[in-house]
């Protein structure tokens, strides 16, 4: 099979689908693989490392997409990369489709095969591929957060740990997984005062256990969301619904009870995100203001950190992508249901249905494939 890894276009992405050493993997199987030039870059790998070992470089994204039976990317495709995509071709990336009309549209239309990173599953019931990147997220959260808080940037001006004889800033956590198990570390770490919510008891016991005390934990409901939200000084969303669009969890009319100046970090913004005022930022300009509160609502925030996201992501991916390889999707889903969860559209039909309910779009299950 020939693997492609073209250059990530969505802007201030930085990271790379694929590593040297896992092209090199896939060519010591048999395989080949082409990397557009430049495409490592941002994360640390040259054109001469893919070299080394074994790859071919492409000249543009076009030479990519026309040659590659697999296209392996990280963030989803963007309207130019969807045009170039066609029946027969595999695609494995994060989709993110829930939110997604138009991208969602464009890969039926294509008829490409698309494998979602974000709904492969493990024996578990956890999401292998994307806990890595939630993880990053999870811990980047905090550290944004507290830049945004700062008066310069819109914020009320506060210093997440305080100093001896001024109160530390207080940050509720909305959901206790993986997001904000990372988030609630580092804000903890940092000295803030942390309550962090969820609707599973033996997650909150789990979380209370394992940060003896340091934080509180706190049973998630409505009301109590509202309780908390006058006295928060940072409040990081970080819900998950796997393959679906986030619940909407802090309204727009509950901004005004709220502290001028507090802010709202929007980790769930790839799948539509969990504040009704939310709406997808950028790294070069990741910041906005609603009624007098900072959003932060950045849609790739690992990006920020390329190279530990591309490791950290490469590790994850890697048996699925050399399984893809060496048995085709059908086998390779055939094999493993845990890959088969991830299967997102075939042939112009859709696979998820969790999308299809947030869209209003006909689904077939994946098994009816194979």
């Amino acid at each position: 099979m020939l693997i492609g890894c073209p250059t990530e276009i969505k802007p201030q992405e930085f990271r790379v689908g694929l590593r040297p050493d896992a092209a090199r993997e896939a060519i010591l199987r048999g395989h080949k693989v082409l990397v557009q030039t430049g495409a490592g870059l941002g994360a640390g790998y040259t054109d001469e490392d893919y070299v080394e070992a074994g790859a071919e470089i492409a000249p543009d994204a076009r030479t990519v997409f026309d040659r590659a039976d697999m296209i392996v990317k990280v963030k989803e495709p963007q309207a130019p990369e969807r045009a170039m995509l066609r029946q027969g071709q595999i695609l494995f990336t994060y989709l993110h489709l829930a939110p997604d009309p138009d991208q969602t549209r464009d890969l039926l239309d294509s008829g490409v095969t698309s494998i979602a990173y974000e709904t492969v599953t493990d024996a578990r019931g956890g999401l292998p591929l994307l806990a890595p990147m939630s993880e990053v997220a999870g811990r980047l959260a905090p550290q944004a957060g507290s830049w945004a808080l700062q008066k310069a940037n819109g914020g009320e001006g506060v210093l997440l740990g305080g100093v001896p004889g001024v109160r530390p800033a207080n940050v509720v956590i909305i959901g206790g997984g993986v997001v904000g198990t990372a988030a609630a570390r580092v804000a903890v770490g940092m000295g803030a005062n942390v309550t962090i919510m969820d609707r599973s008891i033996p997650r909150l016991s789990y979380l209370d256990d394992v940060f003896l005390g340091q934080l509180t934990t706190q049973f998630a409901t409505a009301a109590a969301t509202a309780e908390l939200l006058p006295t928060a000084d940072m409040v990081i969303g970080a819900v998950l619904v796997p393959g679906a669009a986030a619940p909407k969890l802090v309204t727009r009319e509950q901004l005004s009870i709220m502290k001028p100046g507090a802010v709202l970090v929007d980790v769930a913004i790839d799948q539509g995100g969990c504040f009704e005022t939310s709406r997808p930022t950028t790294h070069q300009d990741p910041i906005y203001e609603v009624d007098g509160i900072v959003h932060y609502c950045v849609a790739n925030m690992p990006g920020a950190v390329p190279r530990t996201s591309t490791q950290a992501l490469g590790n994850a991916t890697m048996p699925f992508l050399l399984a893809l390889a060496d048995k085709g999707w059908q086998q390779a889903i055939r094999d493993d249901a845990h890959l088969r969860a991830g299967l997102s559209t075939h042939e112009g039909k859709l696979t998820s249905a969790p999308v299809g309910a947030a869209l209003g779009i006909d689904s077939i299950a994946a098994d009816s494939l194979l």
